[in-house]
């Protein structure tokens, strides 16, 4: 058998495990602030500088498509083309432009858990990539001009401008406050406590309607299922933080979560 045939045999299978994955991450992120950022604690073995390790984690989503389809043979049509210019136009931002604009931090992140988003993010490439890309290549064209795709990408471009511009203002802050966290009082930041969490779900969520794929679908569930309880977990850090924390500010849907 070959790799090829072997990825092919074993996806039905790796979409059941992405799913308990998903269900075992949003339980124990309920009880269990992972510990990096603003949750960053003693007892998760050695650290490595936070850029450095966001780099080394992230790092999988730029090779796993390109590596899926090189292994597979299979040559872009349009439509899979659009598909995977989504990914990058997001992978690209987060893993070089993002962490070049925070490269000066001296921030701590456990190698542990930089390993455990190292493996996650190669699985996650494989099973987005071989399911939208090798399993079920789109080849109609049509589907440029379909609802379901036209809402996708809005809903990604909305996601991800929220992402970027809440991720932005943090960054402003923290650089000039250099002795610490302080409130953060703009953009969405006024109403939930995390508008970059909630722009991420957003972005997944377009990707996986754009893309009609269980691998998307499967991806965006876990974007819920891991940012979902974290945002909770820093609206809880802020407000025993600062007491002057706002009481209405909601964690992470405006007005409404």
């Amino acid at each position: 058998m070959t790799l090829s045939n072997f990825l092919s045999v074993a996806l039905p299978y790796a979409y059941w495990v992405y799913l308990v994955i998903a269900i075992v991450v949003f339980t124990l992120l309920i009880f269990l602030s992972a510990p990096y950022g603003r949750h960053n604690r003693q007892g998760w073995g050695p650290q490595m500088n936070a850029t450095l390790g966001w780099t080394i984690m992230e790092s999988p989503a730029l090779f796993m498509p390109v590596l899926c389809l090189v292994i597979a043979g299979v040559q872009l049509t349009p439509v899979t083309l659009a598909f995977i210019s989504l990914w990058y136009i997001h992978y690209v931002q987060r893993t070089i432009i993002y962490n070049w604009q925070r490269r000066h931090s001296t921030k701590q992140y456990p190698i542990f858990i930089c390993a455990l988003a190292f493996v996650y993010n190669i699985f996650n490439g494989y099973v987005v990539a071989w399911d939208v890309y090798v399993t079920d290549p789109m080849t109609n064209t049509d589907w440029l001009l379909s609802l379901p795709f036209i809402c996708g990408v809005i809903l990604f471009t909305v996601g991800m401008a929220i992402n970027i511009s809440s991720d932005r203002l943090l960054l402003r802050q923290r650089n000039s406050h250099l002795e610490g966290y302080i409130i953060p009082n703009q953009g969405l930041h006024r109403f939930v406590a995390s508008p970059n969490y909630f722009g991420e779900m957003l972005e997944w969520a377009g990707f996986a309607i754009a893309t009609w794929s269980v691998g998307g679908a499967l991806f965006a569930l876990f974007t819920i299922a891991n940012l979902g309880p974290r945002a909770f977990s820093n609206r809880a850090w802020y407000r025993e933080t600062f007491a002057d924390y706002p009481k209405e500010r909601k964690a992470l849907i405006p007005f409404i979560l």
